[in-house]
C-alpha cells in the first residue's frame, strides 16, 4: 500500500509516517520503480505508536513497543523493556509534577509577602481569587467528546483591546484557547445559586492562572493563548486591565464558535445561555486535544502545562 493508505488507515498524517521512518520506527519495502510499499505490519506499528501517544509516551520513546511487536509479540507491551518505558514515563510525570508543586508554593509564597507589602485592605470583588471547598465536581457528559479532530471554522471574534482574531487563520503551531462562562467584578453580582452549578464558579481564578503560567506556556510551544466567553468587549478589556492579563480575551456574544462547533453552554439565572468551562488546544488550525470538563479551574493552566510538556509537538 501506499504511504497516503497506510495514513489514513492508521489514523495519522503522511507527514507522521515520514517522522516515524526518520526515527527508524518504520522501514518501508520499496518497489521496482522506487516507490515506499507498506504492509499489514507497518499499520500496526504505526497504530501502536499514536495509541502511545495518547497516554504521553512520544514517537522518540516508542522504539520498544515497536520492536516487541517485531518479535511477533500480540502486544506491543509485551516484553519487559515495554514495562521499563511505562515506568520511566511514570517516573517523569512524577518529575513534572513535583516541579510544578514546588514552583506553585514560590508563587504563592511571592504573592503573599507582595499583597501584604501593597495593600493594607482587601477589596471585595466577585468569583474572586479563593473557591469554596464544597464546590460540585462537573462530570463528563460526553457534549466534547466530537471535538477533537475538526478544523476551526473561520470566524472573526472582536478582542479586549479593540483588535479582531480570525480563528480560521491562527498562526501555525499550537494556540490554546479556554472558553469559561463569565468573569465577576466588584459592581456585578454573579447569577444567584452561582456556586450550586458545577463548574460555573472560577472563572477569574482560572484567568489568573492561565496569566501566572504564561511564560510557561509559551516556553513549551503555545505560540498564543486566547480567553473566550459570551461577555461583550467592554466587559472583557475590565478584565483584562484589572487582572492584568498578558494575553488576548475574545468576545462572542452570539455563540457563533459554540453553534459552528456544537459546543457546550448552561443556563443560569438571568442568563439564557453561557459557554461551559473548555479548553481548545489547537494546532495548525485544528483541535488536537480537549480538556472538559475542567476542575478545578484554578490550577487548570497548570494541567494544560503539564499535558504539553508530555505531548511535544
Amino acid at each position: 500500500m501506499r504511504i497516503g493508505e497506510l495514513a489514513e488507515r492508521s489514523g495519522v498524517t503522511t507527514k507522521a509516517v515520514r517522522y516515524y521512518e526518520r526515527l527508524g520506527l518504520i522501514g518501508p519495502n520499496r518497489l521496482p520503480n522506487g516507490y515506499r510499499d507498506y504492509d499489514e505490519s507497518h499499520v500496526r506499528v504505526v497504530i501502536e505508536i499514536r495509541e502511545l501517544a495518547a497516554t504521553g509516551i512520544t514517537a522518540r520513546q516508542a522504539a520498544p513497543f515497536v520492536e516487541c511487536l517485531r518479535l511477533g509479540h500480540d502486544h506491543g507491551d509485551d516484553c519487559v523493556s515495554s514495562l521499563a518505558a511505562y515506568r520511566d514515563g511514570i517516573a517523569e510525570i512524577d518529575r513534572i509534577i513535583a516541579t510544578l508543586r514546588a514552583r506553585r508554593a514560590q508563587l504563592a509564597e511571592r504573592l503573599h509577602e507582595s499583597a501584604s507589602r501593597t495593600f493594607t485592605k482587601e477589596q471585595p470583588m466577585s468569583d474572586d481569587g479563593t473557591l469554596p471547598k464544597d464546590l460540585p465536581i462537573p462530570a463528563d457528559d460526553g457534549a466534547a467528546a466530537h471535538l477533537p479532530g475538526l478544523a476551526l471554522p473561520a470566524l472573526t471574534l472582536p478582542t479586549a483591546d479593540g483588535d479582531q482574531v480570525d480563528l480560521g487563520e491562527l498562526t501555525p503551531g499550537r494556540t490554546v484557547i479556554y472558553l469559561y462562562p463569565l468573569t465577576g467584578r466588584p459592581d456585578a453580582d454573579l447569577p444567584d445559586g452561582w456556586d450550586s452549578i458545577p463548574g460555573a464558579r472560577g472563572c477569574t481564578t482560572e484567568a489568573c492562572d492561565f496569566r501566572d503560567h504564561h511564560d510557561d506556556l509559551r516556553n513549551a510551544g503555545v505560540n498564543a493563548v486566547y480567553g473566550l466567553s459570551s461577555q461583550d468587549v467592554d466587559y472583557q478589556a475590565e478584565v483584562v486591565g484589572r487582572l492584568r492579563l498578558p494575553f488576548t480575551m475574545l468576545s462572542d456574544e452570539r455563540f457563533r464558535l459554540a453553534d459552528a462547533l456544537d459546543l457546550p453552554t448552561f443556563r443560569a439565572p438571568g442568563r439564557d445561555r453561557l459557554y461551559s468551562r473548555l479548553t481548545l488546544i489547537v494546532r495548525d488550525g485544528r483541535i488536537e486535544h480537549v480538556f472538559y470538563p475542567i476542575f478545578p479551574p484554578n490550577t487548570h493552566a497548570q494541567q494544560v502545562l503539564t499535558w504539553l510538556i508530555q505531548n511535544p509537538a
